[in-house]
């Protein structure tokens, strides 16, 4: 989601003088690891990718921080910087975004600058001539307002890899309003998702603000790489819009080759039958997905019944032609058994299947919690203190994952970090006062 920023309203330093620099702050609860600045709040990073790499983050609601997340699960220092009295658009905002804040803003420090004021914009230059990465994700043409757009910065630090996550790559379509529906409703998403015969929905999640910051991850990854090389810094566009439209690619590639427009298939597929939810004994909703002959004559001797034998239904052809009477079959023969017994008996044939849960099931996943999948950080608002939440979910040889951090208080890292970048106590409660940070 891109929106404006909330406010009340000429060269990069060499190594030798950001050590200098980084090296000045010592009574202020911070170490430094090779150049970045790390509070005790954070895991150490010794061994991760990123560790190396710090990340100033201009970002609100979902896509901006969740892109600077994956840079922090790998190692990377993130300094969010927020407004001082409003800060994120969904802090203490409503149950739903307070719970996206809390997942979206793990691993990072909290700084706070009133990027409207001069000594504001001063203030976050100092951060830009020290940072390696910058992500924003302010409505298109915001930041070149505030003055902290890719050529105002340009100028303080030339090898900054700066990304925009925005609406739309640079066109037709780039002063548009953005939010994530409009590019799930632009991309072709909601024409597939839903039930047949009923209003397009959007997708549960906020899937294209999520497939941007994918892509601007990696493309970020790739632009730190390209630096090592050369030295130079650059500007990333990363489009929710287009981004959700290569998550397309394949009904894209179909309806031109076949002329066909697909429409929306609930939980089902055109290419295999059956192949849904179905309801069991217990009322539980159960995924079914036979995708192979195998895997359908597996799906009929493991719940010993014989329609594979039946003409309608003997060749995937036939039981796509035959779909919706195949699918009452396959109703009928789940209502006999618990969702329990349905998943362990199909499971144990080695049949595609899956209860259908609930976000309480998922989180209680006994997969999950052996794979150490959910980690647990502090809650800002609701009943419990304590949440679980996903971790960076690819593993590898080469390093262990970060360890998830609470998602920090409003402005909590502020005086360290300025600290960090050689401010003395005197200098960083008077911009305190003047409510500049």
């Amino acid at each position: 989601m891109t929106d404006d920023y909330q406010p009340t309203t000429n060269s990069q330093s060499d190594d030798t003088d950001k050590q200098n620099s980084f090296n000045s702050y010592n009574d202020c609860n911070i170490r430094t690891d090779g150049g970045r600045i790390s509070s005790d709040l954070l895991p150490g990073a010794d061994g991760h990718p990123l560790s190396d790499v710090t990340v100033l983050e201009l970002g609100h609601i979902i896509a901006g921080p969740f892109c600077s997340m994956l840079l922090a699960d790998l190692g990377a220092e993130v300094i969010k910087v927020e407004h001082p009295e409003h800060g994120d658009a969904v802090r203490d905002s409503s149950p739903i975004g307070n719970s996206s804040f809390n997942y979206v803003n793990r691993n990072k420090l909290s700084i706070t600058i009133d990027l409207k004021s001069d000594q504001g914009n001063a203030v976050f230059r100092d951060l830009v001539r020290e940072a390696d990465v910058l992500v924003e994700n302010f409505a298109a043409g915001t930041a070149d307002r505030l003055d902290v757009g890719y050529d105002d910065l340009n100028r303080f630090n030339d090898a900054l890899v700066y990304c925009s996550i925005k609406g739309f790559n640079p066109g037709p379509y780039e002063k548009f309003p953005a939010l994530d529906p409009v590019a799930e409703a632009l991309s072709g998403v909601m024409s597939v998702t839903g039930q047949p015969a009923t209003p397009p929905v959007r997708s549960g999640t906020s899937l294209s603000d999520m497939a941007a910051s994918l892509y601007g991850a990696l493309t970020i990854l790739a632009a730190i790489r390209h630096r090592d090389a050369t030295g130079e810094g650059q500007h990333i566009t990363v489009p929710l819009f287009e981004s959700t439209v290569a998550l397309m690619g394949y009904w894209l590639a179909y309806t031109q080759a076949y002329d066909d427009i697909p429409e929306p298939m609930g939980a089902s597929h055109p290419g295999w039958a059956p192949y849904d939810v179905f309801q069991s004994k217990d009322d539980q909703w159960v995924f079914i997905g036979p995708s192979s002959e195998k895997q359908w004559l597996r799906f009929c001797e493991a719940l010993d019944v014989d329609l594979h034998t039946d003409e309608r239904f003997d060749t995937l052809p036939n039981r796509l032609e035959n779909r919706e009477v195949l699918n009452e079959h396959v109703q009928s023969i789940c209502e006999e058994y618990t969702a329990t017994d349905l998943v362990e008996c199909l499971q144990e044939a080695s049949v595609p299947v899956a209860p259908v849960n609930d976000t309480a099931d998922v989180s209680t996943d006994p997969h999950l919690e052996a794979t150490d999948a959910l980690s647990e950080v502090r809650a800002t608002e609701g009943d419990g203190d304590r949440i679980l939440t996903p971790r960076f979910p690819a593993h590898t040889t080469g390093f262990d994952r970060v360890k998830s951090t609470d998602p920090p208080a409003l402005g909590e890292d502020t005086a360290a970090v300025l600290a960090a970048c050689g401010y003395d106590t005197e200098r960083i409660e008077r911009l305190q006062e003047e409510g500049v940070v």
